[in-house]
């Protein structure tokens, strides 16, 4: 299922999942596993040893088009939530998030939410690629990561 809420600017998708919250989470927030879900296509490596463990961390990631991008962490629950504001390395960020959301939904299954806002963004460069972003591209996302998760 997918929706965008909050105007045009918070765009979000979520679907049901046949895995634990724990299983999911730990593909999410370790940056080296981003690339085998990642429905944009945009994300090529990242190095492992980055897992993420609480707000304040950076984590780098190194794009197809070979940029690197530093992810600051701004909120984190152990196997429930984490999002992060990715810039430039060396800037502050511009101001747009990507958060993961996941709820148990008993003791097999898990609701997965993915949200993009831009609702701060700041740099006009990235204004058009913002509002390209669409609830089908992540769900893409979604989906490979329910690929992966289910598999296990």
């Amino acid at each position: 299922m997918m929706d965008t809420t909050g105007g045009s600017r918070i765009v979000s998708a979520h679907r049901q999942i046949a895995a634990s919250p724990d299983q999911i989470f730990a593909l999410i927030a370790d940056p080296s596993q981003q690339p085998r879900w990642d429905g944009n296509d945009n994300l090529a490596e990242a190095q492992p040893g980055q897992r993420v463990r609480c707000s304040g961390q950076v984590f780098s990631m190194t794009l197809t088009n070979g940029n690197v991008r530093e992810n600051h962490v701004v909120e984190f629950i152990e196997g429930r939530r984490i999002a992060w504001l990715p810039s430039e390395v060396g800037h502050a960020p511009p101001g747009h998030l990507w958060r993961w959301e996941l709820e148990p939904v008993g003791d097999t299954a898990t609701t997965v939410t993915h949200t993009y806002d831009w609702s701060r963004l700041t740099d006009e460069k990235r204004l058009i690629r913002a509002r390209g972003t669409t609830p089908e591209m992540l769900q893409a996302s979604i989906a490979r990561l329910a690929a992966i998760a289910e598999a296990q």
